[in-house]
């Protein structure tokens, strides 16, 4: 990534669910996920220079031991662009920053409790949990999660204010769950001047559900892979 220049261009996607080192064939889940990592690929190269950066929102790879995430990180690392992984609630091969980014190795930024500076624009963000607002929600499973998350990213963002940049936002599960509610991840997007956030985790009829859009001066985008039929979308940020 060029430190000193503008960035050409931004692109996010999520929900990637590889699986090249493991049998977990996403197909099961209907027509649009048969051959999807050759689709994937073939606007991926389309689309996508090697200046530009590529967000991956989590849920990368279905892979639980080193070894299995080899291969679907071997796919990422031949295609273009630079590329910023964020951890997903599949991502059981997650560990430490540090273990992540000798798994990765050169050409990807991993970002994992910290912020990471380029060009004039810095990234934050968390994996996030549901929300207390969601049916899913059980507060004695989920809420020690959920706050942990919360303070996760609020560390993240007072080191990404420390830039004194922009601040681009990515998550994995959504920050909100409707523009009239103000979870406490968009409290805090809100209240750091956070003004673009990408995040994934929806799939099938939960697209329906989304939220886009200029909410509170933060404008969201969803970026999940099959919402966007597996083309990396390109996120307009002006600084």
């Amino acid at each position: 990534m060029r430190k000193g220049a503008s960035l050409i261009r931004i692109f996010a996607i999520a929900d990637l669910h590889l699986s090249f080192g493991v049998n977990k064939p996403m197909s099961v889940f209907g027509d649009l996920w048969v051959d999807y990592e050759q689709k994937l690929e073939r606007e991926w190269r389309k689309l996508i220079h090697v200046d530009d950066l590529v967000i991956i929102a989590g849920d990368i790879s279905w892979a639980m031991r080193d070894a299995e995430v080899q291969p679907d990180l071997s796919f990422l690392r031949s295609l273009p662009g630079e590329k910023i992984l964020l951890r997903g609630n599949h991502d059981y091969w997650w560990g430490t920053r540090k273990k992540v980014q000798e798994l990765a190795g050169h050409g990807f930024h991993v970002l994992h409790n910290n912020a990471l500076s380029f060009s004039g624009v810095t990234f934050v963000g968390t994996r996030g949990w549901e929300l207390p607002e969601s049916p899913r929600y059980i507060a004695k499973e989920d809420e020690s999660i959920y706050l942990r998350e919360i303070e996760r990213l609020r560390l993240s963002l007072i080191e990404g204010k420390k830039s004194g940049q922009p601040l681009f936002a990515i998550t994995h599960y959504p920050p909100l769950l409707s523009p009239l509610h103000r979870s406490g991840f968009a409290a805090l997007l809100e209240d750091f001047g956070v003004t673009t956030c990408v995040y994934g985790h929806l799939h099938g009829q939960a697209h329906q559900s989304r939220v886009e859009g200029l909410v509170r001066h933060v404008d969201y985008y969803l970026v999940s892979g099959d919402f966007l039929n597996f083309v990396p979308r390109e996120i307009p940020f002006f600084h």
